[in-house]
């Protein structure tokens, strides 16, 4: 009886074992991803590396054309099965390119918007660029009562990150961020596949090595707006070259500047049509240009802090912007704080290529 019992006690331990080392085998990079989450500060503020493949290069093959298409796939192929929700709401913001006192160039930004947690990732895809970037975690159904915390159930929506770029820069010097504008419509080609408003930022992200290279790569897409919440993108290289793609009239339109800096904001600047939301999307867009003019259209990365932290948008009594960050796009050198709090920049370093 004793000997039949070990045997079954043998037995049952062999099969926990077994499930534990297959739980590994199959979970092993997503358990990578999540012990390399951390919290960066009490409001909301995360940092994780996403290890191995995200599957970008199947999404491309047919992409999305609407958001439960994306959670579909993300629930598939990231997620393991477990269905997770995009949470959609409106944003303000205000993005710019200068260059500092060594002639490099600098991409600031604001993400102005309800309650957000946020998520610096680092990705490095084998068929693509390694890049930074700064995720929205409301996105993948994060709020303040509800954030990750590490090598748990809790953080595993997390892993949809890569989906969900809101900026970044690669390390090829590109830089990329979404702003929202009163409306967009681009192409509708049947032939091209549909991004929606994040993977177009991953699309540059990991195959866009200036911005020439950025703006073919999207205009071989169609593309459909989150949420609805129409949004245009300021992009940038190491060399200096900045654009605002904007989807207007059924085109890409591509807004170029002739001065030593550019500035984006929530209206739409085509052939200077200036359509904006009725906000304070004028006023920030005046005082950037103010501030880098004051300064001779240099900053450095200090000014450019400050800048941001200045014009960030306040509605009533409540303070909307969530995160800021300032991108080296020669040095790969990232400056990254939360809810305007300049004693808290988180600095880090992207290997440039």
């Amino acid at each position: 009886m004793k000997k039949a019992v070990k045997r079954i006690a043998a037995v049952l331990a062999g099969i926990v074992i077994l499930i534990i080392a297959v739980v590994v085998i199959l979970y092993r990079n997503e358990m990578k991803s999540l012990s390399s989450l951390r919290k960066l500060d009490d409001y909301g503020m995360f940092q994780m590396t996403y290890y191995g493949d995200y599957g970008f290069d199947d999404f491309l093959k047919s992409g999305a054309k609407s958001d439960s298409d994306i959670e579909a796939f993300v629930t598939k192929r990231l997620l393991k099965g477990l269905p997770f929700d995009l949470g959609i709401t409106g944003a303000g913001c205000t993005a710019f390119v200068v260059r500092n006192e060594k002639g490099e160039v600098l991409y600031g930004r604001n993400f102005d918007f309800p309650y957000a947690p946020s998520l610096q990732l680092f990705t490095n895809p084998h068929n693509g660029y390694a890049s930074v970037s700064t995720v929205n975690l409301s996105f993948a159904g994060y709020d303040e009562d509800n954030l990750p915390s590490g090598l748990n159930f809790d953080s595993f929506f997390a892993l949809a990150a890569p989906y969900l770029p809101f900026d970044g820069m690669n390390e090829k010097g590109v830089a990329m961020a979404l702003l929202a504008v009163p409306n967009a419509k681009g192409p509708n080609n049947p032939d091209h596949v549909t991004l929606n408003t994040t993977t177009a930022i991953r699309l540059v992200l990991d195959k866009a090595a200036n911005v020439q290279e950025a703006v073919d790569l999207l205009r071989n897409y169609n593309i459909y707006f989150s949420g609805h919440i129409d949004c245009h993108y300021l992009i940038a290289d190491a060399t200096g070259k900045s654009v605002i793609v904007e989807y207007y009239d059924g085109e890409i339109q591509v807004v170029e500047t002739d001065k030593d800096y550019q500035i984006a904001s929530n209206f739409i600047a085509y052939q200077g049509l200036n359509i904006g939301e009725g906000g304070t999307e004028f006023d920030r867009y005046n005082r950037a240009e103010e501030v880098i003019r004051e300064h001779g259209n240099v900053l450095t990365s200090d000014q450019a802090v400050g800048l941001l932290a200045e014009i960030g948008v306040r509605s009533g009594e409540t303070d909307r912007l969530q995160w800021s960050v300032v991108y080296n796009l020669n040095t790969g050198e990232t400056r990254l704080f939360p809810h305007r709090n300049r004693d808290k920049v988180f600095e880090t370093l992207l290997k440039m290529q």
